[in-house]
């Protein structure tokens, strides 16, 4: 209270506020004899001065103690740039558990935003395993087969491509924006898989067509709808990754790129992977058998 002030009142002047506060003049961070000599009251009476009942000198030591769970406790702070935050915090950890010894009666713990990070990891990685096993089923589900599902499945590491190329051209930091974004991506991936499977199908199925024309054909007609919708969300994504690095873009640049790359790669390879596996692993079904035509009967007149 005598250095660093106590509040004790407030003073209204012209509509504002001003705090009023209680310390010593600072002639006394100065003076140590006017320090020595500082009166200590009792009762509103003079007692005795400082330096009678306490050793007052002037030394070096933390102008401020804070205490965490009965114990000292000393903060050092430090900003992460250039590299993601969650390695470099675990890399300060290593080197500081190996290279600096702590006296008897110290203890290190390192805190902060990474373990925010870490923990919103975890959680978008199993809301991930969640998701894909949930596609895994109702794919099976619509096509009533493992390998079409299996197949349309296969989209997703073709998409994992452009998006982790995307992840590294920007330096190589996965931040949790681009894990929404590669989860983004699986349902884009999936969707093209999706349009093509289904119309190999209805072309083997329905119309009895032969293996390997229907994979030829269904792939033609289906080029222009895929090329279009993957077009027009990449031209809407663009401006977003170009506008990287600038205030209020922390969390968009980065899963618009993850997703841009990743509709890149998916729709690209999808074209070119997808119809020669669904000629090799595709099972032909047996196309139902066409009820016969009833016979007509003469019946001779009496």
């Amino acid at each position: 209270m005598a250095f660093v002030g106590k509040l004790v009142a407030t003073w209204w002047e012209d509509e504002r506020v001003y705090d009023v506060v209680v310390k010593l003049p600072d002639t006394y961070r100065d003076d140590l004899a006017l320090l020595h000599s500082t009166p200590i009251d009792l009762e509103g009476r003079r007692f005795t001065d400082l330096s009678a009942v306490a050793l007052v000198e002037k030394t070096t030591g933390p102008n401020l103690v804070n205490r965490e769970n009965v114990q000292r406790r000393i903060v050092v702070t430090a900003n992460v740039t250039g590299r993601d935050l969650r390695g470099a915090a675990l890399e300060v950890d290593q080197k500081l558990r190996a290279g600096v010894p702590m006296p008897p009666g110290y203890h290190m713990q390192l805190g902060g935003e990474f373990e925010s990070e870490a923990a919103a990891s975890r959680t978008i990685l199993g809301l991930s395993v969640v998701a894909i096993l949930g596609m895994g089923l109702l794919l099976f589900m619509a096509f009533r087969s493992v390998r079409d599902a299996a197949l349309v499945m296969f989209n997703l590491p073709l998409a994992l491509v452009g998006g982790a190329i995307a992840v590294h051209l920007g330096g190589g930091i996965l931040s949790i924006a681009s894990l929404v974004g590669f989860i983004t991506l699986f349902g884009i991936a999936a969707r093209n898989g999706i349009m093509m499977v289904t119309h190999y199908r209805h072309l083997l199925d329905a119309e009895g067509r032969p293996l390997r024309d229907a994979v030829v054909e269904g792939s033609l007609d289906r080029l222009v709808p895929i090329l279009m919708t993957a077009l027009t969300a990449g031209l809407a994504l663009i401006p977003i990754v170009l506008a990287a690095g600038e205030p209020g873009n922390e969390i968009q640049a980065p899963m618009a790129a993850v997703i841009l790359g990743g509709l890149t790669s998916s729709t690209l390879l999808n074209l070119l992977v997808i119809p020669p596996l669904f000629a090799r692993f595709a099972i032909l079904r047996a196309a139902p058998a066409e009820p016969e035509a009833p016979k007509a009967v003469a019946l001779d007149a009496p």
